[in-house]
């Protein structure tokens, strides 16, 4: 997979207190899904990108709030895109309990995170409970990839093979232990550094609420040029 555009979603529903620009309302993703569309885009899962051909864009969201299943779900069937949603394994059924700031938000439980699968889509790893994975010990930070990806398994009856880093934080022992563990790819922030790590650290574009087809055709040709330099 040769760093393909992928944008980085979060929560689906009403803007209230959200200071890190971390929500887009049902209607803008609706808008984001076809101003994609037009530009010739289908979005689909990372584990679907390298057999998808040149004219998709992997969408993704972090977190695994409930409201993926109940608002970002129908949007992406009515355009006829997919994507992965990144779960915390440790938190099922929860809220944002690792965010101070903002409104609370529902986690998907365990019939949530089946149902987003029988919809088509991909469930991947955020990890346990949204650590900051450089500042473990080394038992903790197998924990969270590894014990993450088995509880998640377990639930959906088959591999996972996705991971995202939570915060986009990574250095080179976060990747080796996501190596480890057996995840396929993992899926990070910023784009410096990641050709290094190759699939363990594929670079994402955010896509928020400000986000109007032309921003996102600009991200996706400054993804572009980025590719093009580092190649």
């Amino acid at each position: 997979m040769r760093r393909p555009f992928i944008l980085m979603y979060h929560s689906v529903g009403r803007i209230g207190d959200d200071p890190h620009r971390l929500t887009v309302t049902p209607e803008r993703l609706d808008a984001q899904l076809a101003a994609l569309r037009a530009q010739g885009l289908r979005g689909r899962p990372i584990r679907d990108l390298a057999a998808s051909g040149g004219r998709v864009v992997g969408l993704t969201f972090d977190d695994g709030y409930a409201d993926f299943l109940t608002e970002a779900v129908p949007a992406l069937q009515a355009h006829g895109c997919t994507a992965t949603v990144f779960a915390l394994a440790g938190l099922f059924g929860r809220d944002n309990e690792w965010d101070p700031d903002g409104d609370r938000r529902p986690l998907l439980d365990v019939a949530g995170l089946r149902a987003v699968e029988d919809a088509g889509m991909e469930v991947g790893s955020h990890g346990l409970r949204h650590r900051h994975l450089p500042l473990l010990e080394p038992d903790e930070l197998a924990d969270e990839v590894r014990t993450s990806r088995n509880r998640l398994s377990l639930v959906l009856g088959r591999p996972v093979d996705g991971f995202a880093y939570p915060y986009g934080e990574l250095g080179g022992r976060e990747v080796e232990a996501v190596r480890r563990a057996g995840y396929r790819y993992a899926c990070a922030v910023d784009p410096r550094g990641s050709a290094a790590a190759g699939i363990h650290a594929l670079p994402r574009s955010y896509a928020g609420q400000r986000d109007t087809g032309p921003r996102l055709l600009a991200k996706r040709l400054r993804h572009a040029g980025r590719v093009a330099v580092s190649s």
